[in-house]
């Protein structure tokens, strides 16, 4: 991607030449003849650096370069100064500039300096981008108090000699990487992490997912498979949505957490692993056990250790950090500049209780950065809950109308039934006492989808 240079300077056949040779040396070049729409453009679209002239009429090039220092610390600034204002431009580097120029100057010499200068950058954000994903090697991100405490609890249970873990939480509070965490701060790092979803698969295709089937066992199965169970020996065996496993498999998955051994699909020889089996769940499993839809043995088996994730409301400090590592990381997997949060968005955004948590934060800027990227995001440009929150925070005055006080104490019933059940829609129209068919209809009139 080309780099963004921006060009303040007054003299504009000055700025149309700079344009134009800028451009046929692979620049992007943008341009404004004072400092204050320098200062405008910055805050529209990022640059990766910028061409400063000294003498500018109102703010002086010194005031922007103050300004620029403290609003955008990271931007390269090169001063550009007339013959005899040399003194100037040194003070200038001294203020913040990165560099300096002296009219007049030779196209090559400026071409040279700024290249040096964006391949200095682009080194120094290489080396910070590797540092933050040594950092974060655990996926774990954040360091608030519960992430805190959730880490140390991970690598205590992580270097124990327990097989059996179950993971609680809300959906979307990144259960699976927690249980990748585990995996990768285990003695059984070496070997595989194995992800099923309980819930993705057709049930008469799960056992023999889990623990293979031979050729001929069922429709279908032209050869012999291996099962996760096989491919995890040895490592780790992730199962998310654990309250999903079929009734009928319950008591065969229960067989092998007891002692290792399992048996393939139309096969008639057992065969054994040594996995470390870590579960998952946004399910209260208790009132399952009570209403018989999941055995109370396993559950109790798989109980050995139980970790809670915190949901992302309860992890408020944590906020600016997921921001930063999804932008970071939807910006290079777009191919484009990564988008900003002014401080305004970044107030709406805590305001926000976050019912799909950090799976609907990492949508979220997914979805801005394929909308406006490398643009600062306004309030205004988030979806329509964002606004809803803001509405339901604010008191009803008395001169609404009717029909305006019921559509607010509609939107927080529904919002409050989304995030006691975890963003889940069924189960907030359960809570609600309506059908699927009708909660959605309101979500759509409500503009809440």
């Amino acid at each position: 991607m080309r780099s963004q240079i921006l060009i303040v300077d007054d003299e504009k056949s000055f700025v149309r030449s700079m344009t134009f040779a800028l451009g046929e040396a692979g620049f992007g070049a943008r341009s404004a003849h004072t400092g204050e729409d320098a200062l405008n453009a910055l805050a529209m679209t990022p640059a990766d650096l910028m061409l400063l002239d000294l003498r500018l009429p109102g703010m002086s090039g010194m005031d922007v370069l103050a300004e620029t220092t403290r609003l955008y610390p990271d931007l390269p600034v090169v001063m550009i100064s007339a013959h005899g204002d040399t003194r100037s431009a040194v003070q200038a580097v001294k203020a913040g500039a990165t560099d300096y120029l002296t009219k007049p100057f030779a196209l090559d010499e400026l071409l040279h300096l700024i290249r040096s200068i964006t391949d200095r950058t682009r080194m120094r954000d290489e080396l910070d981008y590797h540092r933050k994903r040594t950092a974060n090697s655990s996926g774990l991100v954040g360091s608030s108090q519960p992430m805190k405490a959730l880490w140390q609890t991970v690598q205590r249970v992580a270097a124990s000699s327990t097989g059996r873990i179950l993971l609680l939480g809300e959906s979307g509070t990144g259960k699976a990487v927690v249980a990748r965490a585990i995996h990768q701060q285990s003695p059984r790092a070496e070997g595989a992490f194995v992800e099923i979803n309980c819930a993705a698969l057709p049930e008469q295709l799960i056992e023999a997912e889990l623990f293979g089937a031979e050729k001929g066992a069922y429709t279908g199965a032209h050869q012999k498979r291996s099962g996760l169970v096989a491919l995890a020996h040895g490592g780790t065996l992730f199962l998310d949505e654990i309250g999903e496993l079929p009734p009928s498999l319950q008591a065969k998955f229960l067989h092998f957490l007891e002692n290792g051994d399992y048996r393939p699909v139309g096969g008639t020889v057992s065969h054994t692993a040594d996995v470390r089996v870590v579960a998952a769940t946004n399910r209260a499993l208790e009132e399952d056990v009570r209403s018989g839809r999941f055995r109370e043995d396993l559950f109790f088996r798989l109980n050995v250790i139980e970790l809670t994730v915190p949901p992302l409301r309860e992890r408020g400090e944590d906020l600016q950090e997921l921001l930063d590592v999804f932008i970071e990381s939807q910006a290079r997997e777009e191919g484009c500049r990564p988008i900003a949060i002014p401080p305004e968005t970044l107030e709406r955004l805590c305001a926000y209780r976050w019912p799909g948590n950090v799976r609907e934060l990492r949508n979220l800027v997914e979805r801005l950065t394929i909308l406006h990227p490398g643009q600062p995001i306004r309030p205004d440009q988030l979806p329509a809950e964002f606004t809803a929150t803001a509405t339901a925070e604010t008191p009803v005055d008395a001169a609404i109308s009717l029909d305006q006080q019921l559509q607010h104490t509609e939107r927080g019933m529904i919002l409050q039934a989304l995030e006691q059940s975890g963003g889940h829609k069924g189960r907030a129209a359960e809570k609600l006492g309506m059908s699927r068919h009708a909660f959605k209809r309101r979500l759509q009139r409500l503009g809440l989808t």
